[in-house]
């Protein structure tokens, strides 16, 4: 068991939280009691997630995808009322960390992805103005385009939405986990063969098209799982906690 204050220090210091520009707040959003022994982890701050939290007797759910967006309805009214509520009145902490999860270069989700799909990193880069949240590495070999759907299926349970973009193999891919579609051009201009993110929009079908790289839309849920994972992971080994991760599906 440790406190609350020695747990969150210890992750804003690991993840680097105060250097990102964030589209929420990084760190603690919601206090509950001040110690510490069980974790549950989650892609999503839904309500299913918080309760299963509160099945598992959690004092705390570690998220990636927390609370107070940039741009959201600021008043605690129907969904955001009952989440809250649950969280509160179970005494229950709510920690989540957005862009600092998934930069971080072990734990973090683009880090994590590419050791789920066996690719070696060279590189980060940025789209625009933006963090470096892009990843380029390599495959140890070449791989068809249809292998490497199967690989990603196989890892992430999940068939990816491929636009194929020539009839070339790849070896030199791209990634950022998520709804990094607007990084796709950026990895374009590094001379990747294939870039892998979460989710597509309709421009980039044409983008990969007219370029001829191929691009992978594998899932923004699929590909965030493992962060929050290896996060919770560190913090049960760092500090002998217990720590459970629930998936809740999610098909997007």
């Amino acid at each position: 068991m440790i406190t609350l204050k020695t747990l969150v220090d210890y992750c804003n210091d690991l993840l680097r939280a105060e250097h990102f520009q964030d589209y929420c707040p990084n760190g603690l959003q919601v206090e509950g009691r001040h110690s510490i022994s069980k974790i549950v982890s989650g892609v999503t701050a839904n309500q299913a997630l918080i309760d299963a939290a509160i099945e598992a007797k959690a004092d705390l759910l570690l998220v990636h995808h927390g609370y107070f967006w940039k741009g959201e309805n600021p008043s605690i009214t129907g969904m955001k009322q009952r989440r809250l509520k649950s969280l509160l009145a179970h005494d229950m902490n709510l920690l989540a960390y957005h862009l600092p999860l998934d930069a971080h270069p072990e734990l973090g989700n683009n880090a994590q992805l590419a050791l789920q799909l066996g690719l070696t990193l060279e590189k980060t880069f940025a789209a625009g103005s933006g963090p470096e949240l892009g990843c380029v590495g390599q495959f140890a070999e070449p791989l068809q385009a249809s292998s490497l759907v199967k690989i990603i299926q196989a890892k992430l349970g999940r068939e990816p939405q491929h636009i194929a973009g020539s009839s070339r193999t790849i070896q030199r891919v791209g990634w950022c986990t998520g709804a990094a579609q607007s990084y796709f051009e950026a990895a374009i201009e590094q001379g990747v063969d294939a870039f892998i993110s979460g989710e597509i929009s309709e421009p980039t079908v044409h983008l990969a098209r007219e370029y001829g790289v191929h691009y992978f839309a594998a899932g923004h849920h699929a590909t965030e799982r493992y962060g929050v994972q290896a996060l919770g992971k560190q913090l049960a080994d760092q500090f002998d906690l217990e720590h459970h991760f629930v998936d809740i599906d999610n098909p997007v």
